[in-house]
């Protein structure tokens, strides 16, 4: 029977819940994650990591075992709008990570496990959610078991279809899907010359017959990915298993008699919905991920978004928990990332009627006008930071121009060493980054914020000081000392507290 007290219980055991089982870890937080699935599923899905996702990682040392389990990237497997003919361009935002990463999602997970439990986070799976409560002092779960979880709060990381969601029946507005897809990891033992053999551009892994449309990615060693759609099937419920007969079929019918399906990995059905919670915070209850958010699974965004729900999120409950966190802090969580989503939402909608595989001759038209568009440099540049989450900048107060920006990945100089802004970020801090001397040496400084007086070679952050976050946004920033010595006190209170 499941018994735990603890500060944090996280439902969900998917990359964002733990992700931020990391981040509450790193910040000396207690974290349990409840996984009502007895084993990981070992399924492709969510199989892209975004540049500003990898940028994320990155500052905690997480990307770099990901990258050594990664799919080999073709050059032109670069990122897309609404799989329009178009390469997106993501070195104009000056990132060391232009292209997206493809690992599958499980994965990312082991690592970000292995990761969390190391840190003293601790993973139980075959644990359901079965009722919620909550008071003035924290959050009772009861489990599966008869058990129950006590927590100072608790954040449901839970999926689209959220228990938790559910159980403290919390509206999910939006709409419904237009139709019903399989998503499907497969082996093929022979295939024809129509069968994609590097995973180039997706416009080019994606194919339609006068019933289905499809895309096909090979992921080496004979293994696929296959999606499509049957549009002269009946309506089909999303929990209604998926055959071998049912893929084979698709398969001969868009890639012909000579692909023959070897074996099916894993499969499930996923739908077009969008939706979104109208509010992050119940309470002592937090959503994140795809228990707040959901879209049409168009330009790799949903993983992503989960992880840098995280990211926003874990530093700012820990915080909270210590009691060092300034009025508000906590709320916004909210506030910075429901507009994420929202945006994220309205552009997947924007893209599912571009990249209609049957479109009208007016959707035909604007789909050259719109790959016309996306070749013209600034263009390009403007979709490419949407799509990858390179040009996401909050809105923080403050008059600086850096303020709430994120900050490219500049080599700097650290008492003669050479060292990289990436690397002052693994222990979780807020970093007081110093260019031009400006910070007083009598500064006082909280706990968990490091000073770090660096030099670069003038290809680096146009400052002569910058706070910036633990989830690696600016705060805020100063040209020279007077307005460091006079403003830099007020910022940490206000962006950081005690």
């Amino acid at each position: 029977m499941t018994e735990i007290e603890t500060d944090v219980v996280i439902v969900g055991a998917g990359p964002t819940g733990l992700t931020l089982a990391y981040e509450l870890a790193l910040a000396g937080v207690r974290a349990v994650v409840l996984e009502r699935l007895e084993e990981r599923l070992k399924q492709v899905k969510g199989g892209t990591i975004q540049p500003r996702t990898a940028e994320m990682l990155e500052l905690r040392g997480l990307l770099e075992p990901m990258l050594k389990r990664a799919t080999p990237r073709d050059d032109t497997a670069t990122g897309h709008f609404a799989m329009l003919p178009v390469t997106l361009d993501c070195t104009p935002w000056d990132t060391a990570h232009p292209y997206p990463i493809g690992l599958p999602q499980w994965e990312m997970e082991e690592v970000l496990e292995e990761r969390a439990t190391a840190l003293g986070a601790e993973v139980r799976r075959g644990v359901a959610v079965t009722a919620v409560e909550q008071d003035a002092d924290g959050v009772t779960l009861t489990t599966s078991d008869g058990g129950r979880a006590r927590a100072r709060y608790a954040v449901a990381c839970d999926g689209g279809r959220s228990t938790v969601r559910k159980l403290l029946e919390m509206g999910f507005p939006g709409r419904p899907g237009t139709y019903t897809a399989v998503l499907a990891d497969v082996r093929l033992s022979s295939v024809s010359s129509l069968v994609p053999r590097t995973a180039g551009h997706i416009s080019t892994l994606t194919r339609q017959t006068e019933d289905y449309w499809s895309m096909l990615v090979p992921l080496g060693a004979g293994k696929y990915r296959f999606t499509f759609g049957n549009l002269k099937a009946p309506e089909t419920d999303r929990d209604t298993p998926v055959t071998a007969e049912e893929i084979g079929a698709a398969l001969r019918a868009v890639y012909g008699e000579e692909t023959v399906l070897g074996g099916v990995d894993n499969s499930s059905r996923f739908t077009d919905a969008t939706r979104q919670i109208e509010n992050y915070r119940v309470g002592r209850v937090l959503f994140a991920g795809d228990a707040a958010h959901i879209h049409p699974p168009l330009g790799g965004q949903g993983l992503n978004l989960g992880i840098q729900d995280a990211f926003n999120l874990g530093w700012k409950l820990a915080a909270t928990l210590r009691g060092d966190a300034p009025d508000g802090l906590l709320d916004s969580y909210h506030a910075e990332r429901h507009p994420v989503a929202a945006r994220v939402l309205h552009h997947t909608s924007a893209q599912r009627v571009l990249a209609s595989p049957f479109p009208t001759p007016d959707v035909a038209a604007l789909r050259d006008i719109m790959t016309d568009l996306l070749r013209l440099p600034d263009t390009n540049r403007q979709m490419a930071g949407l799509m990858s989450g390179l040009d996401l900048c909050y809105d923080l107060p403050g008059t600086h121009q850096l303020t709430g920006a994120r900050l490219p990945d500049a080599e700097l100089s650290v008492a003669g060493k050479q060292t990289r802004l990436s690397d002052l970020f693994e222990a979780g801090h807020a970093v007081l980054l110093d260019l031009a001397g400006v910070v007083p040496a009598e500064a006082r400084l909280p706990e968990r914020v490091d000073l770090v007086r660096a030099r670069h070679n003038g290809m680096g952050p146009d400052a002569g000081a910058l706070l910036i976050r633990p989830d690696g946004y600016v705060c805020w920033a100063a040209d020279d000392a007077e307005t460091c010595r006079t403003g830099l006190p007020a910022a940490i209170a206000e962006h950081l507290g005690a």
